[in-house]
């Protein structure tokens, strides 16, 4: 089992990206903390993972506030006695978000405090445990529109998405030397409820598709996939990279006649 003894804390756990690498994990042997403000779906996801023979707790916490973070950490230190894995997943997108001039100032607030408040409150906690741990793997959740930008706008999302690039490359600089590798994963167009509300229309669904040479949208499991290489010893020489799977959109983006 490629994460036998290790713990993960997956962050937005009950959505499609983070039920999947739970789900994942736990197979591959890691005790896995699902952390999300939708406790229904989270607890379904953790008994999911019980019920298979995995080890795995659901635990309330609103990545935009400290303390909720750390009861987080917390949580699997008490639970499971270490952490390893911290996959920094929990996201939002807004289908208010738009380019600079029509976009609201609260949505702006509400996409950066999640997206990248999120992560930067995420490791504050997280890093503590990990050091206790003697080193680990950070998993950053960013996007392909840091990269190259999105056809149909979403400035405060693509905004946020840039940022958690631009502080997953200073962490892990930081962090090198202590044996804490940061990465970001940064996923093309996904078949999740997250984008598929956000393109709302076959309209604005055709337009995104159009881009990418693969010809689809992406799916969960792919990412989770993605998400065990950077959490496994695998990718142990592998820090401050962008880890991109999107199907070839950032290969061959170009704007539309």
């Amino acid at each position: 089992m490629r994460l036998e003894g290790k713990t993960a804390i997956i962050t937005g756990g009950a959505g499609a990206i983070g039920r999947a690498t739970a789900m994942l994990f736990a197979q591959e042997g890691a005790a896995v903390v699902l952390a999300d403000v939708d406790d229904g779906a989270g607890e379904q996801a953790a008994t999911a993972i019980r019920e298979q023979g995995g080890a795995a707790l659901y635990v309330h916490a609103g990545v935009t506030r400290l303390a909720d973070c750390e009861a987080m950490v917390r949580a699997a230190e008490t639970e499971f006695g270490r952490l390893d894995i911290l996959f920094n997943n929990a996201g939002i997108m807004l289908s208010a978000d738009g380019d600079a001039l029509n976009t609201d100032e609260d949505v702006w607030d509400r996409t950066l405090a999640v997206n990248l408040k999120g992560v930067f409150l995420g490791c504050k906690a997280g890093i503590p445990a990990l050091r206790r741990a003697g080193g680990g793997s950070i998993i950053n959740t960013a996007s392909f529109v840091a990269k190259v930008g999105a056809a149909t706008p979403q400035l405060a999302y693509t905004a946020s998405k840039g940022g958690v690039l631009a502080m997953t490359r200073e962490l892990a600089v930081i962090h090198a030397r202590e044996n804490i590798r940061v990465n970001a994963l940064c996923p093309g167009p996904l078949r999740t409820e997250l984008l598929m509300k956000f393109l709302d229309t076959e309209q604005k669904r055709q337009r995104r598709l159009v881009h990418i040479p693969a010809g689809r949208f992406g799916e969960a499991r792919e990412m989770a996939y993605a998400a065990l290489f950077l959490a496994s010893d695998e990718s142990s020489y592998m820090t401050g990279a962008e880890f991109v799977v999107d199907g070839g959109i950032t290969a061959a983006y170009v704007t539309p006649e």
